[in-house]
C-alpha cells in the first residue's frame, strides 16, 4: 500500500537548484503565511531548512495485522479495512466519534476519537477503504483503537503512514497550534519531493562519494523522509549526517588555509629573557608537555605566518609558565605582550605569579582593570603606546577604545571560550597581525575540538609539574556532613587552608540551597578560633581583591566563596575544597574546583557534600568526580551529558548548529569528513576546479556567511 516516491534526476541550470533551496518556505504547497510564521521561530525560512528538518525517530508500519488477530495484548498495529458505521456520540463528559471497519465478513474493530471530534468526523466516509494505526485497548466489552493514526486509501492520496517506515517529527504545542503534526509534515515532503525532486542537484564530489562508499544525495534526502527499507535508512542517515559535518570541516579548513597564509611578524630565538627565565628563574624542570607546548610556539612564530595556536591543558598543568616564555619570546624581539583573563580575580591572580617571573628578569608587567583610579590608568595607557611598558594584564579593560600599543606582538587570552568572538577580534586588532595564544583550563573532547577549533593548531599538555600529588575526592550525603568538617578542621590546625563553595551569594526562596553568607556566618561560629573570610561576585573589586590577598598571605584560614575562584586561584598552602550542593554543579565546573587545591607538595582532599534529591545525571556526575582526575575523560562524560552545544557555550563559536549527525556519537564519520574536506582544500582552495562548481556554488550560497562571521579569531 505504500506510495511510490522517487526523484527524476534531471541536471539544470546552477541557479535554478540554489534559488529552489533557497526560495521562502511559505510558497511550499501545504504551509502558507501562518505556518511559515511558526516555522521560522524553528528555524525553517527556507525549502532548504524544510528538506533538513529530520525526522527525530522512526515506527517500522511495514507490516498488516489482521483484525482477528488482534487484542489488547498485541501492542501497536496497522490495520486495514472498510468503514462500514461512523457516528458520533453525545455524552455526559462530551462527545465522541466512533467509526466500525472490517477486513473479513465478521471481523471488525471499532476506532474511537475523544478529542478533535469536530475534525475528524469530517474526515471519513462510509466504505471508504482506511488503514489505521494503534496500540489496541479494551472498550465497551470488546476491542477499539483509541486516537489512531490513519491513511485514506484511494488513489489520489498516498499511503503515507501504511505499509512502510514512517517518520516522527520534532513538534511542540506552537506547531500543533496550526496543524504542523508529523503527518502533515509527511504529506507536505511527500508532495514537495515528489513534485521538486529534479532541482535538486548531487553537491559532493563523485571522488568523495566513492572513496567513503556515500549515497547519492538526493536519494538520501527522500530516503531520510520515506525510506524504503531499513538498509536504506541507515545508508541515508550516514550519507547526510557525513555531508552536514563536512560542510562544517570545509569551513575550518577554509579558514586555517587563510590563517595558514596570513603573515606575520617573524619572532627569532635568543638567548635572552625566555631562555634566562626556563633556565635560571623557574625553580624547577619543564615537564615534557610544556617543553613540546613553547617548541611549538617558537616553531610557529619563526614561520613567517601568524600562530593562532590553541593551548589545552588540564588543571594545574603549568599553562601559564607556557604563556610566559610566548610572551618574554615576543619581548626578545622588541614587541609588546598582553594577557586578557575574564575576570578581575583571575587577572589579578596571573599578575602576582608574573611579578615573581618577572622581577629577577627586570622586566615590567602592570595590571590594567577597569575599576582603576583615573590616573593610574593613564600612565598605563601613555606607557603602552609609547612601548615603555613590555607586558601588560587585563581584562576586557584591555580592548577599550583608548587602549593602544606601540608594537603589539603576542596575545595570550586565558580561559578564552569565555570571550566572545568580537571580543576577540578586538584585542587582536590592537597590532598589526600578533601571534595568538588561546588557552583553556577546560579539556575539550577529541570530537568538539575537531570541530568547534578545527581551524585552529592545537598543543596539548597532560603532565603534571612534579611534587603535585593526585587529590582525594569524596563524596559525603549532607547528613553525615560531621566527618567532613573534622576533615577541614584538622587540615586548618595543621597549618593548612580550606575553600568551601557555594552555590548562591543569598537564601533563595525558589531553591533550597545553603548560599554563601549563610555559610559564611555558620562557619564564623562554627571556628571561632579560626579566620573565616568571604568573597563572591557582587563584591566590589577591591573588596574581592582584600579577600584574595589576605588569603593568599595566610592570614583567612577559611575561604566562602561562590564559583568566582572556579579558574586560576593558585594558593599551594590550600589543602581541601568542600562543595556544598555538589549535585547542582556541572563536571567541568566541579573539575575546576577541584583544581584549586592540589597545587603545593601537600596532600588535598576535595569533598562534594550532596543531598540525596538529586538527578541521575547528578549521580553519573558524582560518580565519575570520585572516580577520576583525568580531565579529559571527565570531558568526555560532561559532553555526552550536557551535549555538544551546551558544552561552555559552543552555541555561541558561530559554527552552524548540527541538524542530524552529533559529535559525540558520530566521531568515526567526523573524522572522514574532516579528512575528505582537508585534502579537498589543499587540492582545490577555491572549490572551482572542474567536479567541483556545484560544491563550490552550494558551499558559497549557504556557508560563506559563517566563514565570515567566524573570521579568524577561532
Amino acid at each position: 500500500m505504500a506510495a511510490s516516491l522517487s526523484i527524476r534526476v534531471v541536471f539544470m541550470p546552477e541557479v535554478s537548484h540554489l534559488e529552489f533551496l533557497s526560495g521562502p518556505v511559505r510558497f511550499v504547497k501545504g504551509i502558507g503565511p501562518r505556518r511559515a510564521d511558526v516555522l521560522s521561530e524553528a528555524g525553517v525560512d527556507t525549502v532548504r531548512d524544510l528538506l533538513q528538518y529530520y525526522p527525530r525517530k522512526y515506527l517500522d508500519r511495514t507490516s498488516v495485522s489482521a483484525i482477528k488477530d488482534v487484542s489488547s495484548d498485541s501492542g501497536p498495529v496497522t490495520i486495514i479495512g472498510t468503514i462500514l458505521t461512523l457516528k458520533v456520540i453525545p455524552g455526559r463528559r462530551g462527545r465522541r466519534f466512533e467509526l466500525v471497519i472490517e477486513d473479513e465478513p465478521g471481523r471488525r474493530i471499532t476506532c474511537v476519537w475523544f478529542k478533535g471530534v469536530a475534525w475528524v468526523s469530517k474526515v471519513f466516509e462510509k466504505d471508504q477503504l482506511v488503514a489505521f494505526h494503534g496500540r489496541p485497548q479494551k472498550y465497551s466489552g470488546g476491542i477499539s483503537l483509541p486516537h489512531p493514526d490513519f491513511d485514506v486509501l484511494d488513489e489520489e492520496a498516498p499511503a503515507l503512514a501504511t505499509g512502510r517506515i514512517i517518520a516522527l517529527y520534532p513538534g511542540g504545542a506552537s506547531l500543533s497550534r496550526v496543524g504542523l503534526t508529523s503527518r502533515s509534515f509527511r504529506r507536505t515532503l511527500f508532495h514537495l519531493i515528489k513534485e521538486h525532486g529534479e532541482r535538486l542537484q548531487e553537491v559532493l564530489p563523485e571522488g568523495i562519494q566513492g572513496k567513503y562508499n556515500l549515497l547519492d544525495g538526493r536519494v538520501a534526502l527522500r530516503a531520510v523522509h520515506f525510506p524504503k527499507n531499513e538498509k536504506e535508512l541507515i545508508r541515508a542517515i550516514a550519507r547526510l549526517k557525513f555531508e552536514e559535518l563536512f560542510f562544517i570541516q570545509l569551513m575550518l579548513a577554509r579558514m586555517k588555509r587563510d590563517q595558514t597564509v596570513e603573515e606575520g611578524v617573524v619572532l627569532e630565538t635568543k638567548d635572552g629573557l625566555a631562555s634566562r627565565f626556563i633556565h635560571d628563574v623557574l625553580p624547577f624542570e619543564l615537564t615534557g608537555s610544556q617543553t613540546e607546548a613553547i617548541t611549538d610556539i617558537t616553531r610557529d612564530t619563526a614561520s613567517g605566518t601568524r600562530m593562532n595556536r590553541l593551548l589545552q591543558g588540564d588543571v594545574g598543568s603549568g599553562k601559564t609558565v607556557v604563556a610566559v616564555a610566548a610572551m618574554l619570546h615576543a619581548v626578545d624581539n622588541g614587541l609588546q605582550a598582553v594577557f586578557m583573563a575574564p575576570t578581575e580575580i583571575l587577572a589579578e591572580q596571573h599578575f602576582r605569579n608574573l611579578l615573581t617571573y618577572f622581577e629577577p628578569l627586570g622586566v615590567r608587567v602592570r595590571l590594567l582593570l577597569g575599576g582603576m583610579k583615573k590616573s593610574e590608568r593613564s600612565a598605563i595607557l601613555e606607557s603602552l603606546s609609547s612601548g615603555d611598558l613590555p607586558i601588560v594584564v587585563g581584562t576586557h579593560a584591555i580592548i577599550q577604545k583608548d587602549v593602544s600599543f606601540k608594537g603589539l606582538g603576542m596575545c595570550i587570552v586565558d580561559e578564552q571560550h569565555r570571550f566572545g568572538v568580537m571580543q576577540r577580534a578586538t584585542l587582536f586588532k590592537k597590532g598589526d597581525r600578533p601571534h595568538t595564544l588561546l588557552m583553556t583550563a577546560t579539556p575539550i573532547p577529541r570530537s568538539l575540538a575537531l570541530t568547534v577549533y578545527g581551524d585552529l593548531d592545537v598543543s596539548i599538555m597532560r603532565d603534571q609539574p612534579p611534587g603535585r600529588q593526585p587529590i582525594r575526592t569524596r563524596l559525603v550525603w549532607d547528613r553525615d556532613r560531621d566527618s567532613a568538617t573534622e576533615i577541614l578542621r584538622s587540615e586548618c590546625i595543621n597549618g593548612r587552608q580550606a575553600y568551601v563553595v557555594y552555590p548562591l551569594v543569598e537564601e533563595s526562596e525558589k531553591l533550597d540551597l545553603k548560599d554563601a553568607e549563610n555559610g559564611y556566618e555558620k562557619l564564623v561560629a562554627e571556628f571561632p578560633d579560626m579566620t573565616v573570610d568571604l568573597i563572591h561576585g557582587r563584591m566590589s573589586s577591591e573588596q574581592k581583591e582584600s579577600a584574595m590577598k589576605k588569603f593568599v598571605d595566610g592570614e583567612t584560614q577559611i575561604l566562602v566563596s561562590t564559583t568566582v575562584i572556579e579558574v586560576g586561584v593558585d594558593v599551594s598552602n590550600a589543602t581541601v575544597m568542600m562543595i556544598e550542593h555538589a549535585e547542582r554543579f556541572g563536571l567541568s565546573q566541579l573539575h575546576q574546583l577541584r583544581g584549586r587545591v592540589g597545587r603545593g607538595p601537600h596532600r588535598s582532599t576535595c569533598i562534594l557534600i550532596a543531598h540525596f534529591k538529586r538527578s541521575s545525571e547528578a549521580d553519573e556526575r558524582l560518580r565519575t568526580m570520585v572516580e577520576t582526575n583525568d580531565g579529559f575523560k571527565i570531558s568526555e562524560v560532561d559532553l555526552k551529558l550536557r551535549g555538544a552545544g551546551d558544552f561552555f557555550g559552543t552555541r555561541q563559536s558561530g559554527l552552524p548548529d548540527l541538524k542530524i549527525a552529533d559529535i559525540v556519537a558520530d566521531t568515526e564519520i567526523l573524522i572522514q569528513a574532516r579528512e575528505a574536506a582537508f585534502e579537498l582544500v589543499a587540492k582545490d582552495p577555491n572549490l572551482d576546479d572542474p567536479g567541483n562548481e556545484s560544491l563550490g556554488a552550494y558551499f558559497r550560497a549557504f556557508y560563506g556567511r559563517e566563514v565570515m562571521n567566524l573570521s579568524r579569531v577561532g
